[in-house]
């Protein structure tokens, strides 16, 4: 704990369960290692079913075969989806040929998954498997370390190809900041990858011995791309830079989308600007930042968990003053920037270095080989010859970067014979995201990444209608309120609640940093469509010019503006 004993702010109470499981996991190594030894079951027992996840795991199951299963006396078919820790989302041309071998082997759908958290998943591991899957991965300088559970997950950050020097040095930030958050204990490397146990007294001197509250986010963004939405994440560092040079960062804290149906005590919200940091400062303040909210943040109730409500329960001075206590650091005036956008740039862009980079659209991050679309394949085929890095981005899509002039003619021709580059996708399909949800996430309430693309080319037909199919508007969709597509940073946001049925949100901005608010609620996917038509077609007639669908539902009237997320979310 902190030595301001600031008991003021540390929520009294009975703790979580969360809080002893963790307290009782022998540093995140529970009782695993005999759970992977037991074939009775397909799963993870009590608190090993929580555990994994700290070890990049989530149990789940085909929610599509279980009630079939269940009639045959059978257990659901439980298996493991395993997101990586690939901070700033750089893999190698080696790297993704062993990650497409592994998923087209040793997973049930035999996909790779593109993710909003910069990195893939695999889903569908069965248990025989998942030793596999790890040693495979830690083979070509990969793991799945601290990306879920309550720590620091897989830092992101802006994969800008264009400025090329900038782009890697706030890369290597990223990777920094990623390495010393982490967990030190050895419980991955034991139980994954066979590590000889040493008999020494453990410690986690940043993360502490129960972990965090809750999980983390972190983020490094360079302006003017707002592409990984930093008003999603609990701690971001903004690039300011001179003269192409980084110099330090603006440092927002307290952004987070999750909320829960009918719990007004939760809410997203926009992240705090506290102030620039010289470059040197970096780790520290990431470091300060983390223990307040471990010592701060509410470990009573998991609902009331994140920084962003810490931040409020606190207040927003106390907290900035223990991190510049913590840190031995002032945070000095924010420097000017400006977020003029945050969609990925599709298409081929030449970087300061020469260098030139295929942004490539893939629908929900969904690699698969689809009919007419082989694009599991294609990407197999461009990672045989290409000679620089792929790039995932936190819109799911795949930065093919690094390509030299006399290499770009090979690379463009195979992307097109795969149907990776294809012109006649449309600006709002590209601008349009889901979760994964059914029929594998355990938290679905509705369709999301099954439900998009043809509600996205319903959209597509009134943007049409109404003269509007060179505008796009920022769609996305989740399948509970978790927040995981980001829906609470959209123009139009739709989110789970049961079959067929969301809450329709209306009013975030281009630049990401404006909050939705309600318009309707329990809607059906045709009556949404239905009241889409109804408000592009009064923003066709009744915009002023180039004005965007989510400014113009606020100064239309249609919904009133979140300028401060827990007071005007609700009201």
């Amino acid at each position: 704990m902190s030595n301001s004993n600031q008991s003021e702010f540390i929520v009294q109470g009975k703790l979580s369960d969360n809080e002893r499981l963790k307290a009782e996991s022998n540093f995140l190594r529970g009782t695993i290692s005999d759970d992977l030894n037991d074939r009775i079951t397909g799963g993870f027992t009590a608190d090993n079913f929580q555990l994994i996840r700290v070890h990049g795991m989530y149990q789940q199951d085909d929610r599509d075969i279980r009630a079939e299963r269940q009639k045959q006396k059978l257990e659901p078919l439980h298996n493991v989806m395993l997101r990586a820790r690939m901070p700033g989302g750089i893999i190698t041309p080696n790297q993704w040929l062993a990650i497409d071998k592994f998923a087209k082997e040793h997973t049930l759908y035999g996909s790779i998954r593109l993710t909003t958290r910069q990195t893939f998943q695999f889903h569908g591991v069965l248990k025989p498997n998942i030793k596999l899957m790890h040693q495979t991965l830690n083979s070509i300088g990969i793991d799945s370390i601290a990306t879920a559970g309550d720590v620091n997950r897989n830092v992101l950050c802006t994969p800008n190809p264009i400025e090329s020097e900038l782009h890697q040095q706030a890369y290597q930030w990223a990777k920094k900041i990623s390495e010393h958050l982490l967990p030190k204990t050895r419980a991955y490397a034991e139980i994954w990858l066979d590590e000889e146990k040493v008999a020494t007294t453990e410690a986690e001197p940043i993360l502490g011995a129960t972990y965090l509250p809750r999980k983390f986010k972190t983020t490094v963004v360079i302006p003017p791309q707002n592409d990984i939405d930093v008003h999603a994440n609990d701690l971001n560092f903004v690039a300011i830079a001179e003269r192409g040079e980084l110099v330090g960062f603006n440092v927002l804290v307290g952004g987070g989308l999750a909320m829960t149906h009918g719990d007004k005590s939760t809410y997203p919200r926009k992240a705090d600007d506290f102030g620039f940091i010289p470059l040197a400062h970096t780790l520290a303040i990431a470091e300060a930042v983390v223990t307040t909210q471990r010592d701060w943040g509410n470990r009573v109730n998991r609902k009331n968990a994140k920084t962003k409500y810490t931040l409020d329960r606190v207040g927003i001075n106390n907290f900035k003053a223990e991190v510049e206590k913590r840190a031995g650091v002032k945070f000095a005036p924010s420097r000017p920037y400006e977020f003029t956008g945050r969609g990925d740039r599709f298409g081929w862009v030449k970087g300061i270095d020469n260098k030139h980079h295929l942004t490539l659209f893939i629908e929900n991050g969904r690699i698969l080989d689809f009919e007419q679309k082989p694009l599991k394949t294609g990407l197999a085929e461009i990672a045989k010859v290409h000679q620089g890095d792929f790039r995932m981005t936190a819109n799911q899509n795949l930065i093919i970067a690094g390509v030299a002039e006399e290499n770009k003619a090979q690379i463009e021709a195979l992307a097109r014979q795969y149907g990776l580059l294809d012109e006649t996708i449309s600006i709002q399909r590209k601008n349009s995201m889901a979760c994964v949800a059914f029929p594998t996430c355990p938290l679905a309430m509705a369709e999301a990444e099954r439900f998009l693309p043809q509600f996205t080319t319903k959209v597509e037909a009134i943007l049409h209608k109404y003269q509007l199919e060179n505008e796009a508007i920022i769609l996305r969709v989740t399948g509970c309120p978790n927040g995981c597509g980001r829906a609470m940073l959209a123009e139009v946001g739709l989110v789970g609640k049961g079959p067929d049925r969301y809450n329709l949100y209306l009013g975030g901005n281009k630049a990401g940093t404006r909050i939705p608010k309600i318009y309707q609620d329990n809607l059906s996917g045709d009556d949404i469509l239905a009241e889409l038509d109804k408000l592009i077609a009064r923003w066709a007639q009744e915009r002023n010019s180039h004005e965007a669908f989510g400014d113009f539902v606020i100064r239309a009237g249609i919904v009133r503006e979140v300028k401060v997320s827990k007071r005007d979310f609700y009201d």
